[in-house]
Formats: structure tokens, sequence, C-alpha cells
């Protein structure tokens, strides 16, 4: 058995998503959904300046478990993102160089 070998088997099945949460970093604090905190903030669609943080530089949606909003909040998120698109307010996708 190789050294690269060995290491590979000295690893094991725990890769840092053990009861701490975090992996490398130590715990990790919950995100809280800002939507529900701050009840002033609406999700529009005629905002794309609130949505585009809500998407990626090559124009994909950022998922729940980054983004920290809650399952009702996600939704209306990706509805007014896809609604965005539809009248051109947001990019659909980015092309590569």
């Amino acid at each position: 058995m190789s050294r690269i070998e060995e290491d590979i088997d000295d690893k094991g099945d725990d890769r840092g998503r053990g009861k701490g949460g975090g992996g490398r970093g130590g715990p990790s604090r919950r995100k809280v959904c800002r939507f529900c905190s701050e009840t002033t903030t609406l999700i529009d669609y005629k905002n794309p300046q609130l949505l585009r943080s809500f998407i990626t530089d090559r124009g994909k949606m950022v998922p729940r478990r980054i983004s920290g909003s809650c399952a009702k909040h996600q939704r209306a998120i990706s509805t007014a993102i896809r609604r965005a698109r539809m009248l051109a307010l947001l990019p659909i996708s980015v092309t590569g160089e």
C-alpha cells in the first residue's frame, strides 16, 4: 500500500459533518431569515437590487441553505426572480468567457 492510499484510509467517514457543524471553522451559527426578522422588507419582482443578492454572478438562484431564508420566503424569492427574468429586469444566465 502506498503512502497516498494510507492517507485516504486514515481519513475515515467523518469529514467535518459532526455534531458541532461548520466543519473546519468550528460550530456555525444558525442563519436567520432576513424577511422574518425585518417585517418592513418586502419581496417584489420590481426590486432587482434586492433580488440580485439572491442570484450568483452566473445568474443562478442561491439555495436556501446558503441564503438563510425560510422555506416560505425562499419560495417567494424564487417566484420573484422568475418574474423579474421574464421582464428582463434580471439576467436569465450569463454566458462563459
